[in-house]
């Protein structure tokens, strides 16, 4: 009777559970060695070094910001060397303004990027997670496998059927494996460029903080030394000052505002007739070379050309979107008379053209309302500012500093657009009706006028 050999159990072919079990090690085994170190780091409080590196960088430049006593000295040096000069006076006031709307225009561009990249973090951070949950459920797997392993599914020496089946696996799950892989290097890569952009951005971001606040304060100082370069004594500019709000209580309408102030204040009315009389000395200009040059002389007590003649070559007062246009409806069931625009918190606004101040201070629903003669039956009005920087009776220049905007919407018809934004409403008008400022603006190589 021939030997009983011990049965063998019966081969089974993988179940999917197996499969699947396999692929998810070599899954962990193929992306868990990248993935790990930076999963840990992106989990884990960020490494001694860079903190350190970080902490020294903000203590540096919270020494700049400061440490300003040299600074100041530097300033007060420069105000001594302009004192009593007007004309290089106008002209370091009107460069610093033009580097306060550029640094701005900067911190605008460097804001936005900084978002974005932000964004582009975080959408990659959830990934990631995502993917942190899958290799979690991998690792487990893996566990598992270790403690009750399956049939062999690889490779068996004396079995030729299985190692074929067996390669067939790895060569369906291998291509999958590898895009899985790939996709998860490509996002940690992607996560390593996105930490580093961001940190240049926030260095960026804080030393043009710095040159915007350097520039603010020369432009105070400045606007300072221009104010005591004034002919009009304090107590007459205080009493004119008092005047210009009792008609600003009496007064219905800008219109009557207007026409009240040019005609009972005295410093409005003297700058009313001077812009009458300077109008009709000027004629319009020849040519836009010649009107360029006029407008480029710092040291003019006059509008360069007149306001008509200016068309195309203004710059709007400040940097900025336009929320509402000239003509758009108004919310009401009429239509706006001026165009709004959303500035920056605490940006700086400029006079967009020569004039004589004939207004400022607040006046109904405007807030602080600024309206300046620009001749020829011309009226620019600046509302929703936070502070006033300039007098009545003064004479600015196109591109001046004139102004200061709030934190926030300052004009009772700021409700309706939607924005917490500060906003500054522009109006021209012309022998009291307001007209669409647009023709007048800068456009192409018009925008580099300054002053």
């Amino acid at each position: 009777m021939p030997a009983h050999r011990t049965a063998s159990p019966p081969r089974r072919r993988p179940s999917r559970r197996a499969e699947a079990c396999a692929r998810l090690a070599v899954l962990a085994l193929l992306a868990g060695l990248s993935a790990a170190p930076v999963l840990a780091q992106d989990a884990a409080p960020a490494a001694p070094e860079a903190t350190q590196e970080q902490k020294q960088r903000i203590e540096r430049l919270d020494a700049e910001l400061k440490d300003s006593t040299a600074a100041q000295k530097r300033l007060a040096a420069e105000m001594a060397a302009l004192e009593g000069d007007r004309a290089k006076l106008n002209e370091a006031l009107l460069d610093t303004a033009i580097r306060v709307r550029e640094t701005e225009a900067k911190l605008d561009v460097s804001e936005q990027r900084l978002l974005l990249l932000n964004r582009e973090a975080a959408d990659i951070r959830e990934s990631l997670d995502a993917r942190r949950a899958v290799l979690a459920e991998v690792l487990g797997g893996l566990v598992r496998l270790g403690r009750r392993p399956p049939p062999a599914l690889m490779v068996r020496p004396d079995d030729a059927l299985q190692s074929i089946r067996s390669a067939m696996m790895l060569g369906a799950v291998l291509p999958e494996l590898k895009a899985e892989t790939d996709l998860l290097a490509s996002e940690l890569a992607a996560q390593e460029r996105v930490r580093q952009d961001s940190a240049r951005e926030r260095d960026a971001l804080a030393e043009l903080k710095r040159s915007l606040a350097d520039e603010r304060a020369r432009t105070a100082a400045l606007i300072e030394e221009k104010k005591n370069s004034l002919q009009q004594g304090e107590a007459a500019l205080t009493e004119e000052k008092t005047r210009a709000a009792a008609l600003a209580a009496e007064a219905g309408n800008v219109r009557e505002l207007m026409e009240r102030m040019e005609t009972e204040v005295s410093a409005t009315r003297k700058a009313a007739q001077d812009a009458a009389q300077i109008e009709a000395q000027q004629g319009a200009g020849s040519g836009q070379a010649d009107r360029l040059a006029a407008l480029q002389n710092p040291g003019r007590l006059s509008p360069g050309v007149p306001f008509e003649g200016a068309k195309g070559l203004l710059k709007l007062p400040v940097g900025g979107a336009v929320l509402k246009p000239f003509g758009a409806e108004d919310g009401y069931g009429g239509q706006e008379k001026g165009m709004s625009m959303g500035t920056r918190i605490e940006a700086q606004v400029a006079s967009p053209s020569d004039g004589w101040v004939v207004y400022a201070g607040p006046f109904r629903s405007y807030g602080q309302l600024l309206i300046i003669n620009a001749g020829g039956g011309y009226h620019i009005l600046l509302a929703g500012m936070d502070k006033i920087t300039v007098e009545l009776g003064q004479f600015v220049l196109s591109g001046e500093p004139v102004g200061v905007m709030g934190r926030g919407p300052q004009l009772v018809s700021s409700a309706g657009l939607g924005t917490a934004q500060p906003i500054l409403y522009v109006e021209f008008r012309k022998d009291g009706n307001s007209i669409d400022p647009t023709p007048w603006w800068a456009t192409s190589e018009s925008e580099k006028v300054r002053g």
